[in-house]
């Protein structure tokens, strides 16, 4: 291990003193459950990113995918299509509406959904598709569409770690009947903690409002049972900062996945398709042919040899968490929770540290070979 190094975080919140000078406003307001910061946030977080739908300010991203679904009608006894290869919070806020979750495989190259296997796990319970934009590259939602128009179904997008990235020119989370980006403090911009929901129609929007808030829109007038999933306006202004930095944050992510793409070897780097721009919440590599244990020799040799930190998401894929349990035939799946391994990429890396986490990952690999 060399002493001298400093670690390279796999990721780092970027919070200045804009933020702490927001936050600062609003307790010297005192105003800070659910106000105006909220409002002006969603109006300019759709203007930005939502291609002018209206969104919803929620306290969690997973709240925003619970609270999205329940608006489009998702309850027991319906089915819901979503990969396995993706953050657990995918299918389980299906199955907390007491829906069920029905697992398929996804694309090796792109880690999306792959929509050939969509079709074949449609049933007459099916009432939706969940596509996840994982690592920040979007799913191939026209495809998607077609075969959620040809079926009645809606399509809910998770967009949790895609702010900003488009398909076909179109911003993610503007192409489902809804969709939910996460505002967790590791994401491509934060409020802290927070999510968003947008909404295709006036309707779906207005119910998720309801369901935020104990289902209500006036005070005391109850409409349906919902619950206390507001954002505060502290930090809703934590997010309205961090949404004037994203776009220079996003062009830095993407400059050092390029440098990456140029000068890594030995790995398998990310792939981009034509129709897509990726934002890079993560720059995730592959192993290739490598077992789950000799991955995480990998990552052990970048932290502990080179200190470079990196991350493995996800290890295990969701239907065989101890949640679902379901038996299944995904090899695509199972080959990339034991291939996939994350690197830094955020904006607070120097081009100093690019060229050792370039070094480090070419020599471990080459070691390895």
């Amino acid at each position: 291990m060399n002493s001298e190094l400093t670690m390279i975080p796999p990721a780092k919140p970027l919070i200045g003193q804009e933020e702490r000078d927001a936050v600062d406003r609003v307790l010297a307001s005192g105003m800070v459950a659910q106000g105006p910061e909220v409002a002006a946030f969603e109006q300019e977080f759709s203007a930005a990113l939502a291609g002018g739908r209206e969104v919803v300010a929620v306290n969690s991203g997973t709240s925003g995918q619970h609270l999205g679904m329940l608006a489009l009608g998702l309850g027991p006894g319906d089915e819901v299509i979503v990969p396995s290869f993706t953050f657990a919070a995918t299918a389980n806020t299906v199955a907390v509406c007491g829906a069920t979750p029905i697992f398929v495989d996804v694309d090796p190259q792109t880690f999306t959904i792959d929509p050939a296997v969509i079709e074949a796990a449609i049933t007459e319970r099916t009432v939706g598709i969940q596509p996840v934009h994982l690592y920040g590259h979007p799913a191939p939602m026209d495809q998607i569409l077609a075969i959620a128009a040809k079926h009645g179904l809606w399509v809910f997008e998770d967009a949790a770690q895609a702010h900003g990235a488009t398909w076909q020119g179109a911003q993610v989370g503007t192409l489902g009947d809804a969709g939910m980006y996460s505002l967790y403090p590791t994401k491509n911009m934060t409020s802290g903690e927070g999510g968003m929901v947008s909404c295709a129609t006036p309707e779906t929007a207005r119910q998720v409002r309801l369901l935020r808030n104990q289902g209500m829109e006036k005070q005391y007038a109850n409409e349906v049972a919902g619950f206390n999933n507001r954002m505060t306006d502290i930090h809703a202004a934590i997010g309205r900062v961090q949404l004037g930095k994203l776009a220079a944050w996003t062009a830095t992510r993407q400059e050092n996945a390029a440098f990456f793409d140029a000068h890594l070897s030995g790995v398998v780097t990310p792939v981009v398709r034509d129709a897509a721009s990726h934002v890079y919440h993560q720059y995730t590599i592959r192993i290739e042919g490598a077992s789950a244990v000799e991955r995480d020799a990998f990552a052990t040799a970048l932290r502990e040899e080179h200190k470079v930190g990196c991350g493995v998401y996800y290890p295990t894929p969701v239907h065989r968490l101890a949640t679902f349990e379901v038996e299944l035939d995904l090899p695509v799946t199972e080959m990339l929770a034991r291939e996939v391994l994350s690197l830094p990429v955020h904006p607070s890396i120097s081009e100093q540290d690019r060229e050792r986490i370039v070094e480090a990952v070419n020599s471990v690999a080459k070691a390895g070979a």
